[in-house]
C-alpha cells in the first residue's frame, strides 16, 4: 500500500481562483485589524465623582450590581451622558427593605401589646360598656326602640363588672392619707371613698332586683335612688378634692418657677412633672362635674333641663375620659448621647 506524500504548496503561487493576484505569502503577512481603544471617562472612579459614572459616546460603564441582576450602562450615539448613582442603588437593596419591614412589625407588635394590656383591665372594659350605654341613651332620648334596649341590656351587663368592687374604696377609706395633705382634703377624700363604696355595695342589690332574683320591685327602685344619691355626693366630693389639689399644685409651681429664674422652667423635670399632674387633676375635675350632671339626669331632679339626651351626651363624654384615664402609660423616650 503506497503512502501519499503531502503536497508542497508554493507560497508564490496564487491560491484564490477568483483573484489570481493573491498568494499565500500575502495572506500570511496580513494582520487583523486592531479595534480602537475604549475611551473611558475619568469619572469612572466613584470616589472622585461623588458616586457617579459618566458614559460618553465611546465610553462603556463597568458592570453594576442591582437587585434585578447585572446591568451594563449603555449609551447610544448622539445621546447625552447618563449618570448612575450608587446611593440610589443601595436604597433598593433587599436588606434595607427587610430591615424597614421588621422595624414596622416590631412597632405594630408593641402597639398591640399595649392594646392587650388595656383590654385585660376589668375597669377598662367597664368604661367601654359605659360609653355604649350612654351613647345608646343619647340616641334613644328615652323613646322605646332598639337603642333603648341596648341601653338597658348594657346597664345590666355592667353591673357584673362591679361585683365586690366596693372593696377597693373600702381599702382606700381605711388607708392612711399622704403626708402633708390638709385635713379638709383628707376628710373630703374619705367621704368620697365611703360614699362610692356604699354606691357600689347597693348596686349589687340593684343587680339582684333587675335579674329577678330579688322579687320586691318597690324596694329595688328605692335602693336604686339611694345608690344614685351616694354616687352624686361622691362625685361632688371628688370635684372638691380636685379643686383643692389644683390649688396646692399651683402654689408649688409658682414657688418652683421663682427658684428657677435663671433657667428655663419647661426644661426642668420637676416642673414638667407638676404640669402633668395639674393636667390630670383638671381632667378629673371636669369629669367629676359632668358626673354630677349625669346623676341629676338619672334621678330626674330636673327633667325639663336635663333630658335623657343631655344625660346620654354627658355620660358618653365622661366615659371617654374614663377610657383615656385607663390607658397604660408609655415609657419615656431615652435620649442617646453621641
Amino acid at each position: 500500500m503506497s503512502v501519499q506524500k503531502p503536497q508542497i504548496i508554493n507560497s508564490e503561487l496564487p491560491i484564490c481562483p477568483h483573484n489570481p493576484n493573491v498568494s499565500v505569502s500575502q495572506i500570511q503577512g496580513r494582520k487583523r485589524p486592531v479595534p480602537p481603544p475604549r475611551v473611558i471617562s475619568s469619572h469612572l472612579n466613584p470616589h472622585e465623582s461623588n458616586g457617579e459614572i459618566a458614559v460618553g459616546k465611546k465610553a462603556t460603564a463597568p458592570l453594576l450590581q442591582s437587585p434585578g441582576g447585572v446591568e451594563r450602562a449603555r449609551q447610544t450615539p448622539g445621546s447625552r451622558p447618563s449618570f448612575i448613582h450608587f446611593a440610589s442603588l443601595q436604597r433598593c437593596l433587599p436588606t434595607r427593605w427587610l430591615a424597614r419591614k421588621m422595624s414596622t412589625l416590631d412597632a405594630t407588635r408593641a402597639e398591640l401589646g399595649l392594646v392587650v394590656l388595656y383590654l385585660n383591665k376589668a375597669e377598662a372594659r367597664d368604661k367601654i360598656c359605659r360609653a355604649i350605654q350612654y351613647g345608646s341613651k343619647f340616641i334613644s332620648n328615652g323613646q322605646p326602640g332598639t337603642a333603648q334596649d341596648v341601653d338597658r341590656s348594657t346597664t345590666l351587663a355592667r353591673k357584673v363588672f362591679r361585683l365586690l368592687k366596693w372593696v377597693n374604696d373600702l381599702h382606700g377609706l381605711i388607708s392612711p392619707p399622704a403626708k402633708g395633705t390638709p385635713l379638709t382634703l383628707v376628710l373630703l377624700g374619705k367621704s368620697k371613698n365611703a360614699l362610692l363604696s356604699t354606691f357600689l355595695f347597693l348596686d349589687q342589690f340593684v343587680w339582684l332586683g333587675r335579674t329577678g332574683i330579688y322579687k320586691n320591685k318597690e324596694r329595688t327602685d328605692r335602693i336604686v335612688r339611694i345608690s344614685l344619691y351616694c354616687w352624686m355626693a361622691s362625685s361632688v366630693c371628688a370635684g372638691l378634692v380636685e379643686l383643692g389639689e389644683l390649688k396646692r399644685l399651683s402654689k408649688s409651681m409658682r414657688k418652683l418657677s421663682r427658684e428657677l429664674k435663671g433657667a428655663d422652667k419647661y426644661e426642668n423635670d420637676q416642673y414638667k412633672s407638676k404640669m402633668k399632674q395639674s393636667d390630670e387633676r383638671l381632667l378629673a375635675l371636669v369629669k367629676a362635674a359632668m358626673d354630677v350632671v349625669v346623676a341629676v339626669g338619672l334621678l330626674q331632679l330636673s327633667p325639663k333641663k336635663i333630658t335623657p339626651r343631655v344625660t346620654g351626651a354627658f355620660g358618653f363624654v365622661t366615659s371617654l375620659i374614663s377610657c383615656y384615664q385607663q390607658l397604660p402609660s408609655r415609657a419615656p423616650a431615652t435620649k442617646v448621647k453621641a
